[in-house]
């Protein structure tokens, strides 16, 4: 008699592990990972820089900082998302040869730029040739840094760069710490350590990845990814605009003090977005691919972020309300008039990164970078209202309703531009 085997069926605890353990592989949350250890390396970085450094100091750090990620963004013309999209799939090694191609010319153009302005800046403007070659060389690296996210998303390399994440999380924490036990207060070193930290593990895992077969594939697509790119421009200047102008505005239009109250509580709520955002970049490419069979169902998608939102944002905000004055002290207790407001501003710009990462996996860059302009001409324009007569609740509300504004306009050209009955 043959003896029949028969497989014993999997138990409900093997289903429950296989399911967590497939989550845990998704790339979105390989890159969560990597935006949470950056936002906690940076708040670290931030309280050493305070008790290192004189608020002129610090602030000197930040504008530089400010430069570099601005310069970044320049230097890419809106082609990180649109690189996702096209080159889906691609092996590493092509991928990186095709980015190289796209970043020649604005880097040129770049080092070019800031050589001339070195040279002909007025004194009172030009901090100097040795700052300006810093800052040209931290831009470099930055810019290759968020090229490397690209492409890590499209080719599914996004555990190496999880990998470089650390590395470079690690190196920040141990020259940050040692600048601050030496007690070294001069901004352009400081600068130095994140040139030094961000250089080493993304010049390591770009040289691995370029070494690799490129399987005959090439770099036919960087036609459309520049085109695309340069519709999404002015989308990641006005993005970088809209999160960044009230802490630019609050100064200006009410006092320094406004601003640290503001930014204690503004650092923490963006993290509610982060999670929604990694998911949003990291299916661009599928999207698009589902698009293109005509397999795109774009609702699921929104509605699983509105109810992402809706049960996480007042959890945090009570949390956050609570928590305030045991993290940072009574003095810090007027930031608990801006909790609410700040925190559903999170929530709606996460759900706006899902909408706009939809439309572009659709082919509506140019649309993108309209809602993105909306967005910060909006707040903008609520910044200037506000924030004079009511600080920095005039702040997160101006930002609450630049965020819906450019929700809104997602949502209303998803809508015009509706999915094709199935």
């Amino acid at each position: 008699m043959t003896e029949v085997r028969t497989r014993p069926a999997s138990t409900p605890r093997t289903g429950a592990a296989d399911w967590l353990l497939r989550q845990v592989r998704e790339p979105y949350l390989k890159l969560l990972a990597a935006q949470v250890l950056t936002g906690v390396v940076a708040l670290i970085a931030n309280v050493l820089m305070a008790r290192a450094m004189t608020p002129d100091h610090r602030g000197e750090v930040a504008l530089l900082l400010q430069i570099v990620y601005l310069g970044s963004q320049v230097l890419l013309l809106g082609t990180e998302r649109s690189f996702v999209a096209s080159y889906h799939n691609y092996t590493p090694s092509a991928a990186v040869r095709a980015y190289t191609r796209l970043l020649i010319v604005p880097v040129v153009a770049g080092v070019v730029a800031a050589a001339v302005f070195s040279l002909a800046a007025p004194h009172g403007l030009n901090p100097g040739a040795a700052i300006v070659a810093l800052v040209v060389a931290y831009t470099l690296v930055a810019a290759v840094g968020l090229a490397a996210r690209s492409i890590a998303i499209a080719v599914g390399k996004t555990k190496d760069f999880l990998a470089a994440q650390v590395i470079e999380a690690l190196l920040q924490l141990a020259l940050f710490a040692a600048l601050f036990v030496l007690g070294v207060s001069n901004p352009a070193i400081w600068i130095t350590a994140y040139l030094v930290a961000g250089l080493l593990p993304t010049t390591a895992y770009v040289l691995i990845w370029w070494r690799g077969s490129t399987d005959g594939q090439g770099h036919e697509r960087n036609a459309l990814v520049r085109r695309e790119g340069l519709a999404l421009f002015p989308a990641a200047v006005s993005n970088m605009a809209m999160l960044r102008a009230d802490r630019l505005a609050l100064p200006a239009l009410a006092s320094t003090s406004a601003l640290g109250l503001y930014a204690s509580v503004a650092t923490m709520t963006e993290l509610l977005a982060w999670p929604l955002r990694a998911f949003a970049d990291s299916r661009i490419g599928k999207w698009r691919a589902a698009d293109r069979e005509g397999g795109l169902r774009t609702r699921p998608v929104v509605l699983a972020a509105v109810a992402y939102t809706v049960v996480l944002v007042p959890i945090a905000a009570v949390m956050l309300y609570l928590l305030i004055v045991p993290l940072f002290g009574e003095a810090y207790a007027p930031a608990k008039a801006v909790v609410v407001p700040l925190v559903i501003a999170a929530g709606l710009y996460g759900i706006s990164r899902v909408a706009l990462a939809l439309l572009i996996a659709k082919g509506h860059a140019g649309l993108v970078s309209t809602g993105e302009i909306v967005g910060f001409a909006v707040s903008f324009a609520f910044y200037l209202l506000l924030i004079p007569a009511h600080g920095i609740v005039g702040a997160a509300y101006g930002s609450l309703i630049g965020y819906g504004a450019c929700l809104l306009f997602a949502l209303v050209v998803m809508r015009v531009k509706r999915d094709p009955a199935p």
